[in-house]
């Protein structure tokens, strides 16, 4: 057995600015690892996050760490051991999916034990911003059934009125990115529960949402930056009722499906989540959208531009990810 890694950074245009509680973004940075061996090639892309430690030099650097054992013929149950969870190990897991579906003829979906893949349709992020930016951005969506709607803390009402003024009939999912406060949180939300809000994620900072656990939840709360893997799981319950699963925190699929199924054994709800990233990104993650009750894959409908060959999206439904994508 031959096997070689290739490591590449690749750029995408955002369509317009990305903006969270944290900051602005115009393009998508991404790492992708390709792996070949005889005539399959694996590959899987990953988003390096700041806000969890990580560059694009120090996730390349994590995965160049690993190279000798990758092309050595490290499997996927190797690589859970090598590496920890984040970006850099999502990629080489991803890769190795994808290898092995192209090297055994088996689809990546009957590996994982689904019988088929189901379209699913993602929820469509409306960036923070002035109130009436974001009732422009809400009126042009909404003929979405499913609004992600970034808030950034102080002015959040008058954001989320505009919001539902311009996408009446939407489902809404609030993602406060860790920029609420103890103080406000049982006003914010009462007020998303006003807007018939179907989710609120992440409200506090991760580490500091204890008061999660005593106050009441008008709204199902759902945990992003406090959950990255199964480890980080036991000390969520009874302060969320859901997860939000990606596979750049998990570390890969392979984490990600037993997360999922850890998560939902003891009574938490998942959404499928992303960076902001390509269809090659999203197309693993739509496995973890077969277990999801929502999906917020919509990654690539930001984008100015997206890989070749990529997702097929039919408005807010993402269709099941072709073999020459990945899987």
């Amino acid at each position: 057995m031959t096997r070689k890694l290739s490591v590449a950074v690749e750029t995408y245009p955002i369509a317009g600015r990305f903006v969270i509680s944290r900051g602005a973004k115009t393009e998508a940075v991404v790492v992708t690892a390709t792996l070949t061996e005889s005539r399959g090639v694996g590959r899987g892309e990953c988003v390096p996050y700041a806000r969890y430690g990580e560059s694009v030099d120090s996730v390349v650097a994590t995965i160049e760490s690993v190279r000798a054992a990758l092309e050595a013929g490290a499997d996927r149950a190797d690589l859970q051991r090598l590496l920890p969870a984040g970006a850099a190990r999502n990629a080489l897991d991803c890769a190795l999916w994808d290898l092995e579906a192209k090297l055994s003829g088996a689809p990546a979906y009957a590996t994982a034990g689904f019988d088929a893949l189901s379209p699913l349709v993602t929820a469509y992020t409306i960036s923070v911003g002035a109130p009436e930016e974001m009732r422009a951005a809400a009126a042009k969506a909404a003929d979405r059934p499913l609004l992600k709607i970034k808030l950034a803390g102080e002015g959040d009402e008058a954001r989320l009125a505009a919001v539902r003024a311009g996408a009446p009939d939407s489902t809404l999912i609030v993602d406060a990115n860790e920029s609420w406060d103890e103080e406000s949180l049982p006003r914010r939300l009462a007020i998303c529960a006003d807007y018939d809000v179907a989710l609120v994620e992440q409200p506090l900072p991760a580490g500091r949402d204890e008061a999660l656990a005593s106050l009441a939840h008008v709204v199902p709360i759902c945990a992003d930056e406090s959950v990255h893997d199964r480890a980080s799981l036991a000390p969520l319950k009874g302060r969320y009722d859901a997860i939000n699963v990606k596979l750049d925190k998990t570390g890969g699929l392979t984490e990600a499906l037993a997360l999922c199924r850890a998560a939902q054994d003891v009574g938490f709800s998942i959404m499928a989540g992303c960076m902001v990233g390509t269809s090659l990104a999203m197309a693993p993650a739509a496995l973890v959208g077969q277990m999801a009750n929502f999906v917020d894959l919509d990654g690539p409908l930001l984008l100015a531009r997206d890989r070749i060959p990529g997702l097929l999206y039919e408005g807010s439904t993402l269709l099941p990810p072709a073999a020459n994508l990945w899987g």
